[in-house]
């Protein structure tokens, strides 16, 4: 173990060197998108059938058009593009601009959606999205490395209507009593380098809990991946409140939940509590 530990700290030297003389964050940012666009595809073949079911009943939050108006956090390549309904009208954000070229290619590959613009922003600053706008925010690997959770769910719950839903898919902090947890620990300085500032011990489904939502239907899974220490995810998506909320705008008229999200799940709860129920 201590070899393990030893191997890490001198492969990752290099990272702080550079780091330290202020060349690592210019640089990551123009390689991150190349390494996330091939990480991508293995993720989604990995993960293919859970996203299907997450965002499976999408179209059941429609508003009166019945078209769908949908918001990315942190859009990446567009990964998520191939699971979203015909004729979903999705504004892509993301802090990077060096994902563009691998963005176009996923939005000409998706005929069936209508794309309304990309905004480069972070998730804790969504100021061109107006309030009330959307009918669903999609955020999937993207709470790992944001600066402040709790801001970026402050800003979703201002741009979703009433009745909207946030629909997450997150890797999340093992149990603090497993070994993955002691190997997240170990990995987690040298993985916030490499990753644009992924961190691999959030215990993100405490900021979801807190943020004030009307309903929130969460489960704890180990996704198949042979990277150990992001296996443990969350998954499920959070309904906006109808009432006023802290720091959002007042609400209208609540509509319900939709139905026949992740059938596997045993225990979903209403009035934001969460269940562990493996697959």
């Amino acid at each position: 173990m201590d070899y393990k530990v030893r191997s890490i700290q001198l492969l990752s030297l290099p990272v702080y060197l550079l780091s330290y003389l202020g060349l690592w964050d210019p640089l990551c940012k123009k390689i991150f998108p190349y390494v996330m666009a091939k990480c991508s595809t293995i993720y989604n073949r990995k993960l293919f059938q859970q996203k299907k079911d997450l965002f499976s009943s999408l179209g059941e939050f429609a508003g009166p058009s019945m078209e769908l108006r949908l918001l990315e956090i942190g859009t990446g390549s567009g990964a998520n593009f191939q699971f979203y309904p015909p004729g979903c009208r999705v504004t892509c954000t993301d802090p990077n601009p060096n994902f563009e070229r691998f963005l176009l290619k996923s939005i000409s590959d998706s005929p069936h959606l209508h794309f309304e613009r990309f905004l480069v922003a972070s998730g804790e600053d969504l100021c061109p999205v107006a309030d009330d706008s959307m009918d669903v925010v999609v955020c999937t690997l993207v709470l790992c490395s944001v600066r402040s959770i709790e801001q970026v769910l402050r800003e979703v719950l201002r741009v979703l209507r009433v009745g909207g839903a946030l629909y997450f898919l997150e890797h999340v902090a093992a149990d603090h009593s497993s070994w993955g947890y002691f190997w997240q620990q170990i990995y987690n300085p040298t993985w916030r380098y490499l990753g644009d500032g992924c961190c691999l011990t959030r215990e993100t489904w405490k900021d979801l809990e807190k943020a004030g939502f009307s309903e929130l239907k969460l489960q704890h899974i180990h996704a198949p991946l042979s990277w150990n220490p992001t296996r443990p995810h969350i998954i499920g998506y959070a309904q906006a409140s109808h009432q006023r909320l802290p720091d959002c705008h007042p609400c209208r008229d609540w509509q319900g939940a939709p139905h026949g999200l992740l059938p596997q799940a045993r225990a979903w709860s209403a009035g934001a509590r969460s269940c562990r129920c493996p697959l």
